[in-house]
C-alpha cells in the first residue's frame, strides 16, 4: 500500500522583489507586505512606532482583500 507522505510539492514557489514596510523600532522586527499594509503611512501592528518602506525577495501572495490598494 503506498502512502503519500513523502511526496514534494512539485508545484513551483515564485519568488519577486516585493515593497514591504519594516518597523523602524530597534527591539521589533515586524514587516508587512506593501498590499498588506494599513494605511499610506502605517504604523507597525505590534509596537506602533512608524514604518519604513524597504524591499525583500519574498514568496508571490496575492491580496484578494475588497480593502486592497491594488
Amino acid at each position: 500500500m503506498a502512502m503519500g507522505f513523502g511526496r514534494k510539492n512539485t508545484e513551483e514557489i515564485k519568488m519577486e522583489q516585493v515593497k514591504v514596510w519594516e518597523c523602524s523600532s530597534d527591539s521589533c522586527n515586524c514587516w508587512v507586505r506593501d498590499n498588506f499594509k494599513s494605511g499610506e503611512k502605517p504604523l507597525c501592528p505590534i509596537c506602533k512606532s512608524e514604518m519604513e518602506e524597504t524591499t525583500r525577495e519574498l514568496q508571490v501572495v496575492n491580496n484578494n482583500s475588497i480593502y486592497s490598494n491594488n
